[in-house]
């Protein structure tokens, strides 16, 4: 059996003395940030020189990071943080915060400043004759003049913002009294109590905003600090804390020890928004959906308030190793205050997973299988679940249902374990190369499949988009190399051409790390298609290209800062499975999206986003801004009132996967509705004509 690889944002003089005195480190920050630098340097794949270059990069990307659109900071502020511009990188080098801590005070006092600026306005109806213009932009920001200026922003801004509130609740009415909106249940109104709506919903909404900032504690601010140095070496080296760590493992291994509730913020209380088939919420049967939490408590013992708690520590709270017992305290939607022992199980994500379904078109019968990352539980040594074994799982399946072709749908698979693309390449080729690997020293290897087996040699296509990055990259260039499957989706793939893994930051528990430092998912190679050329950056160009409303956009790897560049290797040796049919099968596929309206249509869409995303100025006035916005609406209307009609018949669930469930009603409906978004998608569509030209041939 082959070795599975592991892959892994005007100040009076004392305000201002606050802000640059703040510079004593605290407890725990200096020897997480020396054993990060360490860590970074030692391992990551282009290690860096920490000089006065290394401090310019961070300077710009803790303001990036914290002010990204130039809201909060004035000009003042960043002539006032300037001299930090050369320092950085000595103070990194002695573990301490002084920029970053200075940064954050000038945030929180900005904070301040800014919102009685919004508030007060709220507490008064607006006046919607007037008001001026507000521009929304994607580039080109600049931070403002002065108090004076931020002001006039932050005034427009809330403006803005209940403005919109209005509009829509207007045009729902008015749709409501048309019968051209029925979801929901619409109460008509009349204006006043409608302004007054969208007043409070734009207080509710900054409220919660600001409060995120100001809940962050030291270990969050230390961790987000730490973030920001990591991300200089490449997008996806990222620092994480123990409790961050957790949820990484989750969603690679689809699974969690807990209650199986997902649960959200929602005015200082966490509330529970769904309860997860089959996990231990679900069978006990009193938690709900809707339900608030107020105290946890670890079995017998004293109860904890999680009233205002940050959610990540009210879940730290909740989860629990599996047989230990957690008591809720719940106030119901009737007001009732309950509290509900739960014994703690291993809760499975089944979304997460890999599952089929079958497609019938023409008389034929194609099996499409979704799979959602590349995930493995490395925790298990080898027992856990993993996606190349699912994926084998759900071939054999459709192989006993007798399809003449196969779809693997890769959308928005953001990748994950490059063992299992490895092994899941495998499943379609007898042997060979499937990705090369280089590391920091130049070393190139070949990761191959020795396994002379090929468990399914039909017709095959992998659908991709934007979001298709890293192993589903790995995957799609592999089977376009050997030409054994047709790749079908938007322009490129993402372009994450790295290798990443985790290390263990060691250094014991500290005051604001108790639990330890966490680790570091850090970039240590570089992976090459076999033909020689890598996937970063440029990604993974389809075979038959779809056309898709955000191609204007600039999107992936490349819009990502400091990202490595692309380059090429020699090609490694192998054979591809080409075929008059293969190549017929792809012409068929390109003539047959050219001759779909929908695809005119979305064409013509993205060309509007792409214009719109260089930046509107909006009308601050009711009419005016209604007038823009149905402009809007009636340049999308043709596409967006398009009923899209599929060419096949129809898309199922397997029999078998609804008889492994049949006793448990939830699940089976799960089961039974899950192909159902694919009724009307036109890129599966595509797909499937490329696979009846392929398996006719």
């Amino acid at each position: 059996m082959m070795k599975r690889w592991i892959s892994l944002t005007g100040l009076s003089l004392a305000i201002l003395a606050l802000v640059f005195c703040s510079n004593k480190p605290f407890s725990g920050d200096e020897p997480l940030l020396k054993r990060l630098m360490i860590t970074l340097n030692g391992q990551h794949y282009t290690p860096k020189v920490i000089n006065d270059d290394f401090s310019l990069l961070a300077f710009a990307n803790t303001l990036e990071n914290l002010d990204g659109g130039k809201q909060f900071f004035i000009q003042a502020d960043m002539d006032r943080l300037s001299p930090f511009k050369n320092q950085i990188d000595d103070q990194i080098n002695a573990g301490r915060f002084d920029f970053f801590d200075s940064a954050w005070n000038t945030l929180m006092l900005r904070l301040d400043q800014i919102e009685p600026w919004i508030m007060e306005p709220l507490k008064r109806p607006f006046e919607y004759s007037g008001g001026g213009t507000f521009e929304v932009s994607q580039t080109n920001k600049v931070y403002a003049a002065n108090d004076a200026a931020l002001k006039d922003y932050w005034t427009r801004w809330t403006r803005f913002q209940v403005l919109d509130r209005v509009y829509r609740k207007q045009k729902q009415q008015a749709d409501f009294k048309k019968g051209t909106d029925t979801a929901g249940t619409i109460k008509i109104v009349p204006f006043d109590t409608l302004e007054l709506k969208a007043r409070n919903e734009t207080k509710a909404f900054v409220e919660n905003w600001f409060k995120r900032w100001r809940k962050m504690d030291r270990q969050d601010k230390v961790a987000f600090y730490a973030n920001i140095i990591a991300e200089i070496y490449d997008p996806h080296t990222n620092y994480f804390p123990p409790a961050d760590k957790e949820n990484f493992d989750i969603s690679m291994t689809g699974k969690l020890e807990g209650i199986g509730a997902t649960l959200t913020e929602r005015d200082g209380y966490i509330k529970v928004e769904r309860i997860v088939p089959g996990s231990a919420s679900y069978k006990q049967g009193e938690l709900k959906a809707g339900d608030l939490i107020l105290k946890v408590a670890q079995g017998l013992e004293d109860p904890v308030d999680v009233v205002d708690m940050k959610l990540d520590d009210a879940i730290q709270l909740i989860r629990g190793k599996k047989g230990s017992e957690v008591r809720l305290t719940v106030k119901k939607l009737d007001g009732v205050i309950k509290v509900i022992p739960i014994i703690r199980e291993v809760v499975v994500i089944e979304e997460t997973y890999a599952r089929s379904a079958l497609i019938t078109h023409k008389g034929k019968r194609f099996g499409i299988i979704q799979l959602p990352s590349f995930y493995a539980d490395f925790s298990s040594r080898g027992r856990g679940r993993n996606s190349a074994g699912d994926v084998r799982l759900e071939v054999e399946k459709l192989k006993q249902e007798g399809v003449d072709g196969i779809v693997l749908d890769l959308r928005n698979n953001g990748g994950g374990s490059l063992a299992d693309a490895i092994e899941m390449s495998g499943l379609f080729i007898a042997s060979g190369p499937i990705v090369q690997v280089k590391d920091s020293e130049g070393v190139i290897n070949a990761a191959n499949d020795f396994n002379p087996t090929t468990l399914y040699s039909g017709p095959l296509v992998v659908l991709t988009n934007a979001y298709s990055a890293s192993a589903s990259e790995i995957l799609a260039a592999a089977l376009q190399d050997y030409k054994r499957a047709i790749i079908l989706g938007s322009k490129a793939t993402f372009g994450k051409g790295t290798v990443q893994t985790m290390v263990a930051l060691n250094g014991g528990k500290t005051d604001v790390f108790p639990k330890g430092f966490g680790e570091l998912k850090v970039t240590i190679q570089k992976f090459y298609r076999i033909n020689g050329g890598t996937t970063q950056l440029k990604g993974v160009i389809p075979d038959v290209v779809v056309p898709d409303i955000y191609d204007g956009v600039e999107r992936g790897e490349i819009e990502l800062d400091y990202h490595l560049a692309y380059d090429q290797i020699p090609s490694a040796s192998y054979k591809s499975y080409d075929s008059k049919a293969y190549r017929e099968a792809i012409k068929s596929g390109q003539k047959w999206v050219k001759s779909q309206k929908y695809f005119e249509m979305v064409t013509g869409r993205s060309k509007q986003i792409e214009k719109m995303r260089e930046g509107m100025v909006y009308d601050l006035s009711l009419d005016g801004y209604s007038k823009q916005q149905e402009a809007l609406e009636k340049s999308d209307e043709v596409f967006r009132k398009f009923e899209y009609r599929r060419s096949y018949d129809t898309v199922f669930a397997l029999k078998q996967d609804l008889m492994e469930v049949q006793n448990d009603s939830i699940k089976r409906v799960q089961r039974a509705v899950w192909p159902k978004p694919y009724l009307k998608d036109a890129t599966l569509d595509a797909a499937i004509d490329v696979l009846h030209c392929w398996s006719t041939k």
